[in-house]
C-alpha cells in the first residue's frame, strides 16, 4: 500500500521554515523587522504575509506562506494533468523575494510548495515544487559560486545528477523570452516532483527550502556596505523592470494565485517597491553594467572546475 502524504507535517514545516528565515533576515537587518499580516480566503484556506519595507539593508522583503483549498483545480494546475479537472485540491507553500537597497547586493527569490488533489473516487495525487534563484545586478563570481555550491550540497544527498537537473530546468524556467536572456544567474528549480516516496519527496523539499537562507545570507553580508552612486542604483532599477516583466508574463506561481481567487496583495508582493523602463537602453561597451548581460547571465555553470 502507498504510503499516504501528510499534509499537516508539511504545513507545519512551512510555517516553520517561514519564521527561520524571517528570523536570519532581522538579525541581517538590525532594526527593522517583518510586519504579521494574517489573512482568510473567503474560497478555502489563507495565510501569513510577513513582510519588510524601508529598512536599512532590505528595500522590501516578503515571506508569503498561504494554505489555499478548492473544489475545482485552477486551469493553470489541470493544463497538463486533464485527469484532476473537477477534484477537490489543497495547495501551501512559501514563496519570498528580497529586494535589498544596495544594487550590489542581489534580489533573491525561494519557494517551496505542495499540492494535493483527491480525484472521485480514486487515491491522493500530490507533488512538491520549488526552488530558488539569485538575480545581481553587478555581479560577483564568489557570490555565484557560493550560491550554487551550497545548492548543489542540498541536493546530493537525494541523487547524482538532481543538482544539474534542477539547475538546468532553473535556468530555462527563469528565461525571459521576449529579451533573449536570463533573469538571473540561476539556482534551482523542480516541479510536479512525485517519485512515490512521500517522506523522500518531503525531505528533498525541506533540503531545498533549509538551503536557501544559507545561500542567500554570506552574500547580503559580503555587499551590503558596499559603496554605490547614483549610477548604480539607476541601474538597479532599470534591471528590476526585467523582473516584474518575468512575474507578470511567465511566472506560473504568480498565474495560479490570481486564477485560484489568491489574496492579490500577498501574491503581488515579489513587486519591488521602486522600478524604471529605459527605451532600447544599451550599457557601455567593457563597463561592469554590460558586464552583467555578457559574463554573468549565460546560464554558465559556475561550479564547472568542481564537476570535472
Amino acid at each position: 500500500m502507498a504510503q499516504q502524504p501528510d499534509s499537516q507535517a508539511v504545513k507545519q514545516y512551512l510555517l516553520g521554515l517561514q519564521e527561520s528565515i524571517c528570523s536570519r533576515l532581522e538579525a541581517v537587518e538590525n532594526g527593522a523587522s517583518f510586519i504579521r499580516d494574517a489573512w482568510d480566503r473567503p474560497e478555502g484556506g489563507g495565510g501569513v504575509s510577513r513582510v519588510i519595507t524601508e529598512g536599512r539593508v532590505f528595500e522590501k522583503g516578503g515571506v508569503n506562506f498561504s494554505h489555499v483549498m478548492g473544489d475545482t483545480m485552477p486551469a493553470s494546475a489541470t493544463a497538463h494533468r486533464p485527469h484532476l479537472a473537477g477534484a477537490p485540491w489543497q495547495a501551501m507553500g512559501v514563496s519570498l523575494v528580497i529586494h535589498p537597497n544596495n544594487p550590489y547586493v542581489p534580489t533573491s527569490h525561494a519557494n517551496v510548495r505542495f499540492f494535493i488533489a483527491t480525484p472521485k473516487n480514486s487515491e491522493p495525487v500530490y507533488w512538491f515544487g520549488g526552488g530558488y534563484d539569485l538575480t545581481p545586478y553587478y555581479g560577483f563570481e564568489e557570490d555565484c559560486v557560493h550560491w550554487h555550491r551550497t545548492a548543489r550540497a542540498a541536493c546530493e544527498p537525494f541523487g547524482e545528477g538532481i543538482y544539474k537537473r534542477f539547475k538546468d530546468w532553473c535556468d530555462d524556467y527563469f528565461y525571459l523570452k521576449h529579451r533573449d536572456e536570463p533573469r538571473g544567474v540561476g539556482g534551482l528549480f523542480f516541479d510536479d516532483h512525485n517519485t512515490g516516496d512521500f517522506e523522500q519527496d518531503f525531505g528533498l523539499m525541506k533540503a531545498v527550502g533549509d538551503s536557501y537562507i544559507d545561500a542567500y545570507e554570506p552574500i547580503v553580508r559580503r555587499r551590503m556596505e558596499h559603496p554605490f552612486s547614483d549610477r548604480e542604483r539607476d541601474f538597479q532599477l532599470y534591471r528590476r523592470g526585467r523582473y516584474v516583466e518575468f512575474n507578470l508574463v511567465y511566472d506560473r506561481g504568480t498565474l495560479f494565485g490570481l486564477q485560484s481567487g489568491g489574496r492579490t496583495e500577498s501574491i503581488l508582493m515579489s513587486l519591488p517597491p521602486l522600478v524604471r523602463w529605459d527605451y532600447n537602453r544599451i550599457a557601455e561597451p567593457g563597463s561592469e553594467e554590460a558586464r552583467l548581460t555578457d559574463y554573468f547571465l549565460t546560464g554558465r555553470n559556475w561550479l564547472e572546475t568542481e564537476d570535472d
